[in-house]
C-alpha cells in the first residue's frame, strides 16, 4: 500500500513540473508586411488666358504664354511623355481673311525648363529662339518630352509665342486659342 501512494505522488509531481514549465519563445518572427504604391495620371496645366501685347502689321509681336506644367504620377517603369501644342486660326471681327491670323503665322519656342523633378531625360522642343517653329492647327508641334526614368516626375517651362502679323490685318484684338496636349 505504501507503494502505490509514492507512486501515484511521484506521477502528481510529475504532471505538476510539466504544467508549470515556462513556454519557450522563439529567438525571431516574422511578420508578411505588404502596402500598394497607385497608379495616378499624367496631366498638363496651361495658363487661361494670356495677352501676348500688341504690334503693326508686317511687324512682330512676341510675348510670354505663361507656365505650362506637365504632372506625371503614373508611377510607371518607363515614365516617359511627348507634350505637344497646336493652335486655332486668330480672328478678330468677322474672321474675314484681313481678320484672320493662321496659326502657321505664329511661331512657338518653349524655352529651358523652369522647373524639373524626378529621373530621366526632360529636353525642350524648342530651346532658343532660333528653333522657334511654326504652329499648326493640324500637325502638333513638340513642346517638351521627357525620356526614361521611373516614378513621377513633372517639368514646368514658359514658353514665348512670336506673331507675324500679316501686312494686310486690320486693327482689333485677334483671340485664338493654344492647345498643349500629353501622352
Amino acid at each position: 500500500m505504501r507503494t502505490a501512494k509514492i507512486c501515484l505522488a511521484g506521477a502528481a509531481a510529475a504532471m505538476v513540473g510539466l504544467l508549470a514549465a515556462p513556454a519557450a519563445a522563439a529567438p525571431t518572427d516574422t511578420t508578411t508586411t505588404t502596402f500598394e504604391v497607385l497608379a495616378g495620371t499624367l496631366d498638363i496645366v496651361a495658363p487661361d488666358t494670356a495677352d501676348l501685347g500688341s504690334g503693326a502689321p508686317g511687324g512682330t509681336i512676341t510675348g510670354q504664354l505663361g507656365t505650362v506644367t506637365v504632372t506625371d504620377s503614373r508611377a510607371s517603369a518607363d515614365a516617359s511623355w511627348v507634350a505637344t501644342v497646336t493652335a486655332t486660326v486668330f480672328q478678330t471681327g468677322t474672321g474675314s481673311p484681313p481678320e484672320t491670323v493662321l496659326p502657321e503665322e505664329i511661331n512657338y519656342w518653349s524655352g529651358p525648363a523652369t522647373g524639373v523633378t524626378g529621373t530621366g531625360t526632360f529636353t525642350p522642343g524648342q530651346l532658343t529662339a532660333g528653333d522657334a517653329a511654326p504652329l499648326s492647327s493640324v500637325t502638333p508641334l513638340t513642346a517638351f518630352t521627357h525620356s526614361g526614368g521611373t516614378g513621377g516626375n513633372t517639368a514646368a517651362w514658359n514658353p514665348t509665342l512670336v506673331v507675324n502679323v500679316p501686312l494686310d490685318s486690320i486693327a482689333g484684338v485677334y483671340t485664338g486659342t493654344v492647345t498643349h496636349s500629353v501622352a
